[in-house]
């Protein structure tokens, strides 16, 4: 093939590649071919690229052996690395002053510990549900409470796994999509190099024989420790959701046993009836949103840790100071020593000093690290070791009292004020934990393991406050159910903490491979880090496995049925995503048959739905073939998830063309984080239209580069100053070769004949596709059905033909996500058999 053929834009000299920075930095994209490509993949590759025909089929690469057809199918579908690369801008995290920070500081104090700080109402009275027998044991549980909030949330949580968090996103899915980050963990393979580039997705590299590799080799070698992490990460997440059950439950129900104090023979049913009024109120409240309601929380929880504080110091100083000697841990040997089983099985009750903190790590959305980090210092930790100290204190001299031994301590004056504030204390921690059941369903959902279900953004300015109706409902149904079936705080305390301690175990086991990848820690550290945890740990573990058939069970058979949900869907989204690739067609034998594609080519625009990125679907064969006929303009729409937090809006979009431009193929992909919605406002189909015609316009520009060195420097910019009106029009061919050097006087009239050609052809293409949206807009999607093989075991078929089929049915479909008008919709089905 002539040299001449082969037009190349790639700069040969350091100012052109200065000046096509530049370009990029606009928004440009531009493909690019070099000698060295040529050399390497031949005369056919240099013809694809240019939308020419082969000279010779029948071609084959010395070097890789390989046939032109999968030649020419590479090359008519390549990754978007360029286009990607383009729209990276320059992220900077962002920087707070030290007023702003005690601001933030304060605000956290409504949303983050409420759940925390609620629990000095029912601790003592789960830890000893039979009585106080000694006043020495009071001492060794308050000595076993100081030394629990010291290491679990202060040292563990508060100093070391709050840095593990993902853009500011806590909670198990987070640590998980960090994983997914920084190895190739994720269980759906539609991983890609474009996504690397993206401001928020950030990961490291390691030197061949650093322990961070060999940890990342093992975890990638087989897919069993794949599932074997999904399933773990599974496993937290739900635990979390029956935390974000029984929080609102335990909660309001200590907070309302304090009418039964006033009124002793009062009824426990009037007790619990208060605390569901409440609930079916705090549940009704939700689609309000936390933004609504969120101006009163700070200062009600401030306020709730100041006055517990100080009736814990003034019973300090008012019953007996020597509980002080709590703080010597020599205590908690000799409550072991003196109690032995009784006081192995207490632990359950001494775990509730500490529930709250998973709660704070998975809340950890709109604030810094340091702010939570001098709020938890400064005012949690402090004010919550004096209430349980005080409320030591008050047991030491009133062991009868230990079943309400909160309100008993409460001095006679402010009594009723202090049952109002605790109260609403309680309603703020149940909203917490709600909010975090949303977040966490949320991330779960966009990573493939819940199915899809309405979500609301209740704010519009902060994207983590957000409403699910659904699981509204179902969460206000369950606490109700668990409030009315056990009407007894010890049991509902003793399911509280087997939820809460399994959610601590699996964080801290998804903590190992974060400090190794992520961090790069030393082994010792990570080992320190670890044996210090579990030694807490296991041991509240232990002693919730005693108390299982004591109410222990209901957080077992929640999370049992959400894992059952979550793993079905996550297996079935697997095995559609593996079907679309086994299944997807050769872009080269599409593009043979001609610019008509061998069909009906009808005025209008086709937007046709997949899970792939590349290739195309096997719902598109399927439609052709029994259709035979398609829209003047095709569009590859791929929706993903990825595994951060958020895609910024102008890194959303990723345009490319498939073949020549006559066959006006396109293929798009749109990226979402995992905090990113589709809100009711966003017209997806206007976007799509608009990022088309954005990259025609790009494409065109770029496609018009000249190859000069006095243009590059001179003509561009001018073009720059002249702003962006100009830089669509004012475009310059880019046709190269050794023969067409000119002076640049010379080149002034080819440039501007060559910018009015680009410009009439860039016209004519944008007048060409708006036509056919005015045609009409058609999106095209996939309905997979998914069957199990007829000689599948019996478990496979009820997962999948029953409990998965039963789930797709009641999912919300993705014309309602995307907003997608049913009259434009057209659903292809097919049958999948595994």
């Amino acid at each position: 093939m002539p040299t001449s053929l082969v037009r190349s834009p790639v700069p040969r000299s350091p100012s052109q590649r200065t000046a096509l920075s530049r370009w990029a930095s606009q928004g440009a994209t531009f493909r690019s071919i070099d000698s060295s490509t040529v050399k390497r993949t031949g005369t056919l590759r240099s013809c694809v690229e240019i939308g020419v025909a082969p000279m010779a089929s029948g071609y084959v690469d010395e070097e890789t052996n390989k046939g032109s057809m999968w030649e020419l199918d590479q090359n008519l579908d390549q990754p978007m690395d360029e286009e990607a690369g383009r729209l990276r801008n320059m992220y900077r995290e962002k920087k707070f002053s030290a007023i702003l920070v005690i601001r933030l500081a304060f605000q956290s104090l409504g949303v983050v510990f409420g759940d925390l700080g609620t629990s000095p109402l029912y601790v003592f009275y789960n830890t000893f549900p039979h009585g106080v027998e000694d006043a020495e044991d009071v001492i060794g549980a308050l000595s076993l409470i100081i030394y629990s909030l010291t290491l679990i949330p202060l040292l563990k949580y508060v100093f070391v796994v709050l840095r593990a968090n993902d853009n500011g996103q806590g909670g198990t899915f987070a640590l998980y999509s960090l994983l997914c980050r920084h190895a190739k963990v994720n269980t759906i393979p539609n991983e890609h190099s474009t996504d690397e580039q993206l401001t928020t997705y950030s990961r490291h590299t390691y030197a061949e024989n650093s322990l961070a590799a060999k940890v990342k080799r093992w975890l990638e070698l087989h897919a069993y420790k794949k599932n074997a992490l999904l399933i773990l990460v599974l496993v937290g997440t739900c635990m979390a959701i029956g935390d974000g059950i029984l929080t609102p439950v335990i909660s309001v129900l200590s907070a309302s046993g304090g009418i039964k104090f006033d009124h002793p023979k009062m009824s426990n049913d009037i007790a619990m009836l208060f605390a569901v009024v409440i609930l079916v109120g705090l549940f009704s409240m939700q689609h309000y949103g936390t933004d609504k309601v969120g101006w009163l929380f700070a200062p009600i929880v401030l306020l709730w840790f100041l006055l517990i504080g100080t009736i814990g110091a003034v019973n300090i100083w008012k019953h007996d100071s020597s509980v002080l000697k709590a703080f010597n841990p020599v205590y908690i040997y000799r409550y072991f020593r003196r109690g032995k089983r009784d006081s192995w099985i207490s632990l359950g009750g001494i775990l509730l000093s500490i529930t709250g903190t998973e709660a704070l790590f998975a809340d950890l959305c709109h604030f810094p690290v340091l702010a939570v980090q001098i709020a938890f210092t400064l005012i949690v930790f402090p004010c919550l070791l004096l209430a349980y100290t005080g409320q030591a204190a008050y047991l030491v001299r009133n062991t009868e009292h230990v079943s309400d031994a909160f309100y008993r301590s409460i001095p006679d004056g402010i009594y009723w004020p202090m049952f109002i504030v605790a109260t609403a204390a309680a309603i703020v921690a149940s909203q917490a934990t709600i909010s975090a059941t949303f977040s966490i369903i949320k991330q779960a959902l966009a990573l493939g393991c819940f199915p899809r279900v309405k979500v609301v953004h209740t704010s519009r300015k902060f994207l983590g406050q957000i409403y699910i109706p659904d699981i509204n409902w179902v969460l206000m149904i369950l606490c109700i159910a668990v409030t009315v079936g056990f009407k007894n705080q010890s049991q509902i305390g003793n399911a509280y903490g087997t939820a809460v301690v399994i959610v601590m175990v699996v964080t801290t086991f998804l903590m190992i491979p974060i400090m190794l990848l992520v961090w790069r820690s030393h082994w010792i550290l990570v080992c320190i880090f670890t044996a210090l945890s579990l030694l807490v740990e296991l041991p509240y573990l232990s002693a919730v496995l005693f108390k299982i058939d004591q109410g222990g069970w209901v957080p077992l058979v929640i999370a049992a049925a959400f894992l059952i949900i979550m793993y079905i869907w996550h297996y079935g989204t697997v095995k559609r995503y593996e079907f679309e690739m086994h299944s997807k067609v050769s872009m080269a034998w599409i593009l043979g048959l001609g610019p008509s594609l061998g069909l009906v080519r009808v005025p209008g625009i086709g937007f046709v739905y997949t899970e792939l990125a590349s290739g195309v679907p096997h719902i598109f064969s399927h439609f052709i073939t029994n259709l035979p006929a398609i829209h003047s303009v095709v569009v590859f729409v791929c929706v993903k998830y990825l595994p951060v937090y958020t895609v910024p809006a102008e890194e959303r979009f990723l345009v490319k063309r498939i073949g020549p431009k006559n066959f006006h193929m396109f293929r798009c992909v749109a990226r979402y984080g995992y905090k990113d919605l589709h809100k009711k406002d966003d017209d997806f189909e206007k976007m799509l239209f608009d990022s088309l015609s954005l990259f025609v316009q790009l494409e065109t520009m770029m496609e018009g580069y000249s190859d000069s060195d006095d243009y590059s420097l001179s003509t561009q910019q001018q073009m720059l100053e002249n702003g962006d009106d100009n830089m669509f029009s004012s475009n310059v061919d880019c046709s190269y070769s050794s023969n067409d050097i000119q002076p640049a006087q010379s080149q002034g009239s080819n440039i501007m004949r060559s910018s009015g050609q680009t410009s009439q052809t860039m016209s004519d293409e944008l007048e060409f596709l708006n036509s056919c949206k005015e045609a009409g807009v058609v999106h095209i999607l996939g309905n997979t059905v998914v069957r199990a093989r007829r000689e599948s075991g019996i478990v496979k078929r009820i997962a999948v033909d029953y409990i998965y089929a039963f789930l797709r049915r009641i999912c919300r479909e993705n014309s309602v996500i995307f907003n997608v008008p049913h009259e434009s919709l057209l659903n292809v089905g097919q049958i999948y058999y595994i």
